[in-house]
């Protein structure tokens, strides 16, 4: 039996979804639709952090840098010291890093009260402007920071690509990495950060 292909059918078709690709990207859109669809997908429960790297791995943090605040005031990560850390690199660009965003608020409203855990949430967007207007319009409130690039930001927490999350423990070492996008608002995280906060 011979399959006949309308070839018409086909490239109409093909040439309408590469058209809506293109108008979304021209838009500014297609970061803010591709996140939806990414936050979907986060919804099925698939994207769950690993959690608690094995002792003998776990590395120490590194403290000795500065942030700027989106102020542009100097922030000390020294100050951080003997809390636990939720620290999260990010960009306005980046459709997992905007996928991942809302459950990571949910998850800072539940903890924001505490003095014993701190939400820092690095943008690396060139334009920080750019990513305050983002915040601004998406009603984020965890804190966020850009990279001081007058002290860097130390090796350690290098990664080949964002959203990259890790979590520094109370002892001053990194006790999980995740690179990618995750839901971090689920209860068995939850659990984990209160185990870390009652060291």
């Amino acid at each position: 039996m011979k399959i006949r292909i309308n070839w018409k059918k086909e490239l109409r078709d093909w040439g309408i979804m590469i058209l809506t690709i293109f108008l979304l990207y021209i838009t500014g859109l297609f970061t803010e639709v591709a996140g939806f669809a990414q936050r979907m997908v986060l919804a099925t429960g698939v994207f769950s952090p690993e959690i608690n790297v094995a002792e003998a791995d776990k590395k120490p943090a590194e403290y000795d840098f500065t942030l700027l605040t989106f102020e542009g005031e100097k922030f000390d990560f020294r100050d951080l010291k003997g809390k636990v850390v939720f620290m999260n690199f990010w960009a306005s660009w980046c459709s997992p890093c905007v996928a991942e965003m809302p459950n990571i608020q949910n998850l800072y409203n539940s903890y924001k009260d505490r003095n014993d855990i701190v939400f820092v949430m690095i943008s690396l967007d060139r334009d920080p402007e750019k990513a305050r207007k983002f915040i601004k319009r998406k009603d984020f409130s965890f804190p966020m920071f850009t990279p001081d690039y007058t002290s860097g930001i130390p090796g350690i927490y290098e990664s080949p690509s964002i959203p990259t999350t890790f979590v520094l423990n109370k002892e001053g070492f990194i006790d999980t990495k995740k690179v990618g996008m995750a839901n971090y608002d689920t209860n068995e995280f939850r659990k984990y950060l209160d185990r870390l906060l009652v060291r």
